[in-house]
């Protein structure tokens, strides 16, 4: 008889008393043989009390953000499947059966909920918007694999969660779970499920636009780090035409009356030229660094056994 394999709910929450109990419950009814694990960051309400009452394994982080948390957890338990899920109360535990089979019957290594609703209140214009455009941005750097990027419920493989390089601190860490898959070309999916309007008594912690510039910025640097021949080629394409800008009128002129009126144009333009060049360069050298930092990921996923 084939061996059950061990499963870990996985719960960040700061704040979320008015709806762990609900969180904890929902997904112990779907995935009874699974070990619901809440991890505390900071909260100043009963969120870890009302965990314990809830019979969770209850972990405390004190680095503030959620990638914090999902670090902690990512390298303090072991399972062979983990569900991670926000402990808002907004997402769907009804939908991680059918999510952890198809991850089992693909060999996958993560399956994202893309989240479908109709309520206004439970995603709200901003953050849709947001995440078209964030998803849209991965997308065209990294690969169209996935629809919903932002998404805060996933299920992945022991191969995954065991050699995944967490850097994040705060809410980008599903935007580097998601470029982490992509840049590794894992086999990754999605699936439909319902989201929820927040509860009421429950706030959300996620603010539209300094979060989502954070965002942004991690996909800025995850660029910069994976992709560096193409970032710095954008770069120095810049560089090259406002040096061309400034640099034909003066070649024009003096080509006409044999003159150079217009210096510090020229100096600037051949400037500009010199830094188009050694963006170039930079890209080149970084683009050998940045193969061997994927072969060393790439390693350190073949080395978990599945």
């Amino acid at each position: 008889m084939e061996n059950k394999p061990r499963l870990a709910v996985l719960i960040p929450c700061h704040n979320e008393a008015a709806t762990v109990a609900r969180v904890v419950t929902d997904f112990r009814l779907a995935l009874p043989d699974a070990v619901i694990h809440v991890c505390d960051n900071n909260s100043t309400d009963d969120t870890a009390k009302i965990a314990r009452e809830s019979h969770a394994v209850v972990w405390s982080e004190v680095h503030p953000g959620k990638g914090s948390v999902i670090r902690r957890l990512f390298a303090e338990i072991e399972a062979d499947i983990y569900i991670m899920v926000d402990g808002d109360a907004t997402y769907d535990a009804a939908s991680a059966p059918a999510m952890v089979e198809l991850l089992q019957k693909h060999h996958l290594d993560m399956v994202v909920a893309r989240r479908i609703s109709t309520q206004q209140e439970a995603y709200r214009s901003g953050h849709r918007s947001g995440n078209r455009i964030l998803t849209a941005t991965v997308g065209y750097i990294f690969g169209r694999q996935l629809t919903d990027i932002l998404s805060g419920f996933r299920i992945f493989s022991r191969r995954f969660v065991k050699s995944f390089p967490a850097t994040s601190h705060g809410f980008e860490i599903e935007t580097e779970l998601t470029v982490h898959a992509l840049q590794m070309r894992l086999p990754i999916a999605e699936i439909d499920s319902p989201y929820f309007a927040r509860p009421e008594g429950s706030v959300s912690k996620l603010n539209t636009w300094p979060d989502g510039f954070r965002i942004l910025g991690k996909i800025l640097r995850l660029f910069s780090l994976e992709k560096p021949l193409q970032f710095f080629s954008i770069i120095a394409s810049a560089c090259f035409l406002v040096a061309s800008l400034l640099f034909i009128p003066v070649l024009f002129e003096y080509i006409e009356t044999g003159l150079v009126p217009k210096f510090p144009s020229l100096i600037v333009a051949v400037g500009a030229y010199l830094l188009a060049v050694l963006w170039l360069v930079v890209g080149i050298i970084l683009r050998t660094t940045s193969a061997g930092r994927l072969e060393a990921k790439r390693f350190a996923y073949l080395s978990v056994k599945p």
